[in-house]
């Protein structure tokens, strides 16, 4: 626990039923007015967070309400901790056990005493209408009579009553849960429930998106002319985030023309079989006394990330370039096997398993990084299959673009370079908006600059940056 510099200035928060209080920092006060008590704790933290953040230290505050006291310490980034009851206690004393106040809980539909109007002295108490006898018996039909339903009166349970079948107890509504990140995750944690905030909200729906499963496979297709321009990267995080999220059965594919690099940035198996392997054996494999195990021989899984890699052919004294009936046979394989297919590519626009791909692929996904060379050549791939119309022109019209700050360890070194890069981002990526249907941003990270790539390795930020990358993605299928 943080222990409380004599130095803070003493910050207190009375917070009341209603939702109205003040917040005292030092000598300034700060009222409070919100609708009610949980908008006003709220109200409360982002006073004394926004004081903290303006001195550039840590601030002890003193929080009460209806309910109890919650002592807190709100550091200078927006963190918030929950604090001892009192400073004192801090040198070894007995923690006294925290205080809050029972509140009853009375059900809706009770109506209290104090609810109802005082009656007036002057008003007579109306009288008590007694039931008038009915001038004639009802009349009660015998066992072979049936009392026709236009002469059923009205408000007897044979009107009134309506079928089980239009009847449930189950409420479709959705729940929201209570936040668990930031300062408001913090109090919710700590007893008091919060909800999430906009960016929580907005991380939900994005989880959401890429955990649903969709009838029947879809195959994503990772395509730029240019080298370097971060598609195996790609590749890889959109196959980790959509294999960890949905559970779905995923693969990354290299498609290379020539030897691709997917295979030196993932984990290899227990074997050193390629796609060509696989499509020699396809015979075997679209069996179906085949089971679906059997797959394992051809591909490599990540251990990690749970997501398989179909490499491309590494023999570097081979000569066989993938056919286009290659491509159909090896996308036939997989599409038995799993529900998800990323595919890496070559830069080759005109190869024959290049166009074979395309003609397989459900989302188009344009890597590019903050480089002119590499915008430039990803605004020519999607040209290109605009001009061929069709198929490729809807791919190119509701392409995602992913741009990515930089690749280069040299961009680490220096505070002014990576100053450049975000602007030269942000210039490409405003670039390429009115083209694609979505266009997402991705921060540096030195966990993707060099080795094997892993989900785990990464910043927060930049998982959080591919998780918005993946979620676009999977609007598309």
């Amino acid at each position: 626990m943080s222990t409380a510099p004599a130095e803070w200035p003493k910050v207190e928060a009375i917070i009341k039923e209603d939702g109205t209080g003040e917040v005292r920092i030092g000598g300034s006060i700060h009222p409070i007015q919100t609708a009610d008590l949980s908008a006003a704790r709220a109200a409360a933290v982002e006073i004394v967070a926004a004081a903290a953040a303006k001195l550039g230290r840590n601030l002890r505050a003193a929080m009460s309400d209806t309910e109890g006291e919650w002592p807190l310490i709100i550091h200078a980034d927006g963190t918030v901790e929950e604090a001892d009851p009192s400073p004192a206690q801090e040198s070894g004393k007995e923690k006294p056990a925290r205080r809050r106040k029972a509140t009853p809980t009375v059900p809706a539909e009770v109506i209290t005493s104090s609810q109802i109007p005082a009656r007036k002295d002057t008003e007579p108490t109306p009288e008590r209408k007694r039931p008038q006898p009915m001038e004639k018996p009802a009349t009660v039909p015998t066992k072979t009579e049936t009392a026709p339903p236009a002469e059923t009166p009205l408000g007897t349970p044979q009107q009134t009553r309506r079928s089980l079948k239009d009847t449930s107890f189950l409420v479709s509504a959705p729940v929201l849960e209570p936040a668990t990140q930031g300062w408001r995750g913090t109090l919710s944690r700590l007893g008091f429930r919060m909800e999430p905030s906009a960016e929580e909200l907005a991380e939900r729906e994005d989880i959401r998106t890429v955990s649903q499963h969709w009838p029947g496979p879809r195959t994503v297709a990772v395509v730029n002319r240019k080298g370097g321009a971060n598609k195996t990267p790609t590749v890889v995080m959109l196959s980790a985030i959509l294999a960890r999220y949905s559970g779905a059965a995923t693969v990354a594919w290299d498609n290379n023309e020539s030897q691709g690099t997917l295979g030196w940035r993932t984990e290899q198996g227990g074997h050193s079989n390629s796609v060509l392997d696989l499509i020699d054996s396809s015979q075997t494999l679209l069996s179906p006394s085949t089971n679906a195990a059997e797959i394992a021989r051809f591909v490599h899984h990540q251990t990690s990330d749970k997501y398989d890699v179909l490499r491309s052919d590494e023999n570097e004294e081979g000569d066989h370039e993938v056919t286009a009936e290659e491509v159909d046979i090896a996308h036939q394989v997989l599409t038995r096997y799993y529900r998800l297919i990323v595919m890496d590519s070559g830069n080759t626009a005109r190869a024959a398993n290049w166009r074979r791909m395309i003609h397989h692929t459900d989302q188009l996904v344009v890597p590019v990084t903050a480089i002119e060379d590499r915008a430039e050549a990803a605004r020519l791939t999607l040209q290109t299959l605009e001009s061929r119309g069709g198929h490729d022109a809807d791919l190119a019209a509701n392409a995602v673009v992913i741009v990515s700050e930089s690749t280069d360890s040299k961009r680490s070194m220096s505070g002014d370079a990576l100053k450049r890069a975000k602007a030269e981002a942000q210039r490409i990526a405003d670039g390429f908006a009115p083209h694609v249907r979505s266009v997402v941003r991705i921060p540096y990270d030195p966990a993707l600059v060099n080795g094997p790539i892993r989900y785990d390795s990464l910043q927060p930020a930049t998982q959080r940056a591919w998780l918005a990358a993946a979620a676009a993605v999977a609007r598309g299928f």
